[in-house]
């Protein structure tokens, strides 16, 4: 009889309905082709594209990064947490078992009469008990709250795992523009350096000039302002590139000091474009992932809440054995058990489960709007990179042509200046726009080498499984 209840029993579990609605991915509106395509591309998305810009020392730089860096550490002891509390929500799907011993010794009282002589053990006052039990509990999940529980538990934990993979797609990104950066500041100052070098021989040859009264005092000065405007950009980059340095050595986990250097800016390769449709973008991005997830963790928490609508239905029992003589312990007649089926419903809550429901489909609401928008920044951050790197070659394009100019420029004006058909001050003019449009060439080579960073970044993509690989040394995370 108790073996056929069971099993009516767990049919009704299995075959309970499920509270709340379930999940379906929402529609999305997505932009049928990109505003710049290049149709040579090559489809580098899923390898570890930081490869392709061929400086060993980058490639060093993000590996340590992906095993040292403390916000991987602390995205990666999350998924732990979330992973027990998955755990322990899903727990509550199985029965309960717990096992429990006592033994103790105690006398009653012979004059207080609460407990009358003959009702004790042999009619002793002083007397033993030693008990040996098991008990269960199991509540039944007839209406899916439970299960509902267990589906949003899951799914906050992929989300979880979604963010820290957002963290190394994020860290990977970051350690590649800094160290972008910090060999473009270092060309400029090295540019600065030569520059200031070249203006400091201009105004030794005017001073010695204007001693034997070839030249006057005005080219002396003109010559000398142009030597201390340059030489006080030294400093400045000096200084800048110290704090990039030690904005990176944050990235890579470790305190500020020197970084190592490799191929200059201008011998970094410029990774190829990588291959995608839209719709790819949805399953390549851990944000978006991880906004999905949300989701599903925020649709499943209403079937939670409704679910509080209905009785709660419990099935308990008890097993053990109890006698005042050890001896007798194991005996039939010190067997006891008990088994009892508790029922508790909610008759008035004064709002309470409402209030619930509500705040919960308002949850769900808002995780619905963020999933939605966090689709669409995808789209215009990938289009935004494709932009930045299509009009930026084109821009270095014509700063090539503007430099090479600038350089005839300035060798026509020291030509003129010599010959005596022009002052001092048209040589002054030429060099300071070669000075400034140098700087501005190693800057937009910088610009192209982040642009296609931060469409990799944009684009997501296997890539991240990738340098996940990397984040583990030896077995541990």
């Amino acid at each position: 009889m108790c073996r056929g209840f069971l099993l009516s029993l767990c049919t009704v579990v299995l075959c309970g309905c499920m509270m709340g609605p379930n999940y379906q991915r929402p529609s999305v509106d997505t932009p049928q082709t990109w505003r710049f395509e290049d149709k040579e591309a090559k489809d580098l998305a899923n390898t570890a594209w930081w490869e392709q810009v061929g400086d060993p020392v980058l490639n060093d730089l993000i590996q340590t990064a992906l095993r040292e860096n403390k916000d991987v550490k602390i995205a990666a002891a999350r998924v732990e947490q979330f992973a027990g509390l998955y755990g322990t929500t899903r727990a509550a799907l199985f029965p309960q078992v717990a096992a429990g011993a006592s033994a103790g010794r105690q006398r009653t009282s012979e004059r207080t009469g609460a407990t009358p002589l003959e009702d004790v053990p042999n009619g002793n006052p002083t007397f033993s008990n030693y008990e040996l039990f098991l008990n269960a509990s199991w509540e039944i999940d007839l209406w899916g709250k439970l299960r509902r529980a267990t589906e949003a538990a899951r799914a906050n934990l992929l989300s979880t795992d979604e963010a820290r993979r957002s963290v190394i797609l994020t860290l990977v990104s970051s350690v590649a523009n800094s160290y972008i950066n910090l060999r473009d500041l270092d060309r400029q100052l090295e540019l600065t350096r030569n520059t200031t070098e070249n203006y400091k021989r201009s105004y030794d040859l005017f001073a010695l000039r204007f001693r034997h009264g070839i030249v006057s005092e005005i080219e002396v000065s003109q010559a000398k302002s142009q030597y201390e405007q340059a030489a006080a950009n030294i400093p400045f980059f000096e200084k800048t590139i110290a704090q990039q340095e030690n904005a990176l050595c944050v990235l890579l986990g470790r305190n500020p000091g020197p970084i190592a250097r490799g191929r200059a800016i201008d011998q970094l390769i410029v990774p190829s474009v990588p291959a995608g449709v839209p719709s790819e973008i949805l399953a390549n991005r851990p944000d978006i992932r991880q906004a999905e997830q949300d989701l599903i963790a925020a649709n499943a928490n209403i079937g939670v809440a409704k679910a509080l609508y209905f009785p709660t239905i419990s099935l308990t029992g008890l097993l053990g054995l109890a006698s005042s003589d050890l001896s007798n312990l194991f005996t039939g007649p010190a067997k006891t058990w008990s088994w009892a089926v508790p029922l508790s419903a909610p008759i008035f809550t004064g709002g309470a489960i409402a209030g619930q429901v509500k705040s919960a489909e308002a949850v769900q609401q808002q995780a619905l709007i963020n999933y939605e928008r966090s689709i669409q920044n995808a789209f215009r951050e990938v289009d935004n990179a494709l932009v930045d790197q299509k009009r930026t070659k084109e821009q270095i394009a014509y700063q090539d042509e503007e430099v090479k100019a600038l350089r005839d420029y300035v060798r026509l004006a020291w030509k003129r200046y010599d010959n005596g058909y022009t002052s001092y001050l048209e040589v002054l003019y030429s060099e300071s726009r070669l000075y400034g449009a140098e700087l501005a060439q190693t800057q937009t080579q910088g610009f192209l080498l982040q642009a296609l960073v931060n469409l990799y970044k944009a684009m997501g993509g296997g890539w991240v499984v990738e340098a996940d690989k990397m984040t583990v040394v030896g077995g541990t995370p």
